[in-house]
C-alpha cells in the first residue's frame, strides 16, 4: 500500500510530465516551415526568389506614403513587401513588418538569398521596418516619409546597428507559386522575362540612379 504522501509525489510527477509533453505534441501536429530550403536552396528556389527581387526593384522610385500598399498609393515598408509578393508569389502576407517578422522560417544571415526579407529595430521595437535581400549585402525598401523605395546596404553603420535577422518565404510557405515572368519583366519594360537576370536588374537600376 502507497502511503498518501507518496500518492501526491506520484501525481504531481505524472502532471508535470504531461505539461512538459504538452507544447512538444502541439508542435509536432502544426505544419511547420521547410527545413530544407534553408539548408541547401534549390536552383529552382533560388530562381523563383530571384524573381522576387527582381520584382521589387521594379518599384524603385515610388514614394514613401505610410499605410501604402500600391505603386499607385504609395508605400510604406510592409506595404511594399507585401505588394511585391503578392504579384510575385501569390502569398499574402499580414500587413505589418511585426507581423511578417512570424512568417516562414528564420534563416542567418550568412546564408541569406536574394528574396529573402530582412527586419530592423528603426522605432524602438523588434521588426519595425522590413525590407527585400537583392545580395551582396544589399536589400530594396521604403525608408521613410518624404523619401521613396531605394536599395540599401546591410553594410551600412545605421542598418548593421539595427539589424534584427531576416526570414525565408520563398520555398518555405505553402501554396507559393512560381513568379508570373510577364509581370516581373512589366516593371522593367526594356527587360526579356526569359533572360531578365537579377545582376542585370541591378545594373539598369544603376544606372539610372
Amino acid at each position: 500500500m502507497i502511503p498518501a504522501l507518496s500518492r501526491q509525489v506520484l501525481l504531481l510527477a505524472a502532471l508535470l510530465a504531461l505539461c512538459a509533453g504538452a507544447p512538444a505534441r502541439a508542435a509536432a501536429t502544426g505544419k511547420a516551415p521547410d527545413k530544407s530550403a534553408l539548408s541547401k536552396p534549390t536552383a529552382a528556389l533560388l530562381e523563383k526568389a530571384q524573381d522576387v527581387a527582381i520584382f521589387a526593384l521594379g518599384l524603385i522610385g515610388v514614394d514613401y506614403h505610410f499605410g501604402g500598399e500600391t505603386p499607385a498609393s504609395g508605400v510604406d515598408c510592409s506595404g511594399l513587401v507585401r505588394y511585391v509578393f503578392s504579384q510575385t508569389t501569390g502569398i499574402s502576407l499580414p500587413r505589418t513588418s511585426a507581423q511578417m517578422g512570424k512568417v516562414g522560417a528564420r534563416v542567418a544571415r550568412v546564408d541569406l538569398v536574394p528574396g529573402d526579407l530582412v527586419f530592423f529595430n528603426t522605432r524602438h521595437f523588434v521588426n519595425s521596418h522590413v525590407g527585400i535581400y537583392l545580395g551582396d549585402n544589399r536589400f530594396v525598401h521604403a525608408p521613410s516619409r518624404g523619401s521613396e523605395v531605394r536599395i540599401a546596404s546591410l553594410d551600412d553603420a545605421y542598418w548593421r546597428k539595427r539589424f534584427d535577422g531576416a526570414r525565408r518565404l520563398v520555398g518555405v510557405l505553402p501554396g507559393a507559386k512560381a513568379a508570373d515572368l510577364a509581370r516581373v519583366s512589366a516593371v522593367l519594360p526594356s527587360a526579356d522575362a526569359a533572360t531578365l537576370s537579377l545582376a542585370a536588374a541591378l545594373s539598369r537600376v544603376e544606372m539610372t540612379q
